[in-house]
């Protein structure tokens, strides 16, 4: 229950930071967003303010921002509709009744001629039984269509995706990417705040009872400044040469007081894995880096960590494009959940982590140039800027449609390779 608990504070964290951040810049810009949504499927939960509808659906697989424009509006009047209409005080029209119309007996039936909801926010036409008075309506820019009794408001040019400038349109898909690096940064900061953050030197913090450090008397404070012949000055240089030295004797020259003392270490041989998915042998000592609290430290460990974070998911990224790595090693929902299980034993502040290191890696992704992602849908923007015009509007979709398809392949693949090394 734990697990379930925090996988599910984990996955909604961050979801909706990702998607808060494009519905932000969506309403900076002036775009109707009409729905801001954590997950698919069927509703579960749902309220309106300011516009947008906020729901939580069934199917925990992600989330999006709907904003006007993006899709096919559902509703289009076309000449010879039959519609209701009512007004607000200024005498515009602030409601279009699409069915139903016996449910709105205030409101007047009129029969299409012409509609123009984008420009200039008008329709035309003729009220049944007076066919030969055509009549010109205005509509309020924020007049809602009433269909099955649900409203939906309406969508000028100006509030859709399309109208806003290339700029805007960028910064509003590279917003939910960002904010996912914004969290990181801030995730960290609470982990250096709370635990500080390693020193730069090779300077010992805790030793693991019963390790070959402890056995060879090193003690909290030490700091390694020789290993063997070799110089040492930070504490990569200290962790390199043990991790290289596995059942290897080494001789570590360290300062105590004051004092530099020696002392013979053999690192335990451990078994671990390569960036390529290869079994390899490292060496381990037992031995965790110093900490020290710091302001300036705290918030610069917090950049260093995301910026650290994001260059090793883009090497990981670009071994598997190239094939160094198999497909075999991705981890979908699933491993992602048996992963989070296991973190979760070891603390909250190892969870924390593990969160902060998720939100990087949906940032990256995100930014990939792939269909149906942030990234996919930048290039167009970026094509569109190139060319000084967009991309057709169907050619767009159909990129968009067939990767989302191959994606879904893609997961459905992941998935079952976790279900195989979870239970086969």
């Amino acid at each position: 229950m734990t697990t379930v608990i925090a996988f599910i504070f984990m996955f909604g964290l961050l979801v909706f930071i990702h998607e808060w951040g494009h519905l932000i810049f969506a309403k900076r810009a002036g775009m109707l967003a009409r729905e801001f949504a954590i997950g698919f499927g069927p509703k579960v939960f749902s309220f309106t303010r300011n516009e947008t509808l906020y729901t939580i659906r069934l199917i925990p697989a992600g989330g999006y921002v709907r904003v006007a424009g993006e899709d096919p509006e559902i509703i289009e009047l076309k000449p010879g509709h039959h519609i209701g209409v009512e007004f607000n005080e200024d005498n515009k029209v602030n409601k279009i009744i699409v069915n139903n119309k016996d449910k709105h007996p205030n409101a007047r039936v009129i029969e299409v001629e012409r509609v123009d909801l984008d420009h200039d926010l008008i329709i035309e036409g003729y009220e049944l039984g007076d066919e030969d008075t055509k009549l010109t309506f205005h509509v309020d820019e924020k007049a809602f269509f009433i269909m099955d009794e649900r409203e939906t408001q309406i969508a000028p040019y100006d509030r859709q995706f399309a109208s806003k400038t290339p700029a805007q349109r960028a910064m509003q898909l590279f917003a939910g990417p960002m904010m996912n690096f914004v969290l990181a940064i801030v995730i960290f900061i609470i982990i250096g705040i709370a635990q500080g953050t390693p020193v730069n030197e090779a300077k010992m913090g805790e030793i693991v009872d019963g390790s070959p450090a402890a056995e060879a008397g090193m003690v909290e404070g030490d700091e390694v400044i020789r290993i063997n012949d070799t110089p040492v000055s930070t504490w990569e240089e200290f962790t390199s040469i043990v991790r290289e030295s596995p059942a290897s004797e080494l001789q570590l020259t360290f300062v105590r007081n004051g004092q530099e003392e020696q002392v013979m270490v053999t690192p335990n041989e451990v078994e671990s894995v390569n960036e390529k998915g290869e079994p390899i042998h490292m060496g381990q000592i037992g031995v965790y880096p110093a900490y020290e609290k710091s302001v300036l430290g705290t918030l610069t460990y917090g950049f260093e960590r995301t910026y650290e974070t994001t260059k090793l998911i883009l090497t990981n990224l670009m071994m598997l494009v190239t094939g160094q790595v198999s497909i075999e090693l991705l981890s979908g929902p699933v491993g992602i959940y048996d992963a989070t299980d296991q973190i979760v034993q070891t603390g909250f502040w190892n969870f924390l982590l593990w969160t902060a290191m998720l939100s990087v890696n949906l940032g990256v992704i995100n930014l990939v140039p792939l269909p149906a992602l942030d990234g996919g849908r930048l290039l167009f923007v970026g094509i569109e800027a190139l060319r000084g015009k967009p991309v057709p509007p169907e050619k767009e979709g159909l990129f968009h449609f067939v990767g989302f398809a191959l994606l879904m392949l893609l997961m459905i693949v992941v998935t079952w390779n976790d279900i195989q090394r979870l239970f086969l």
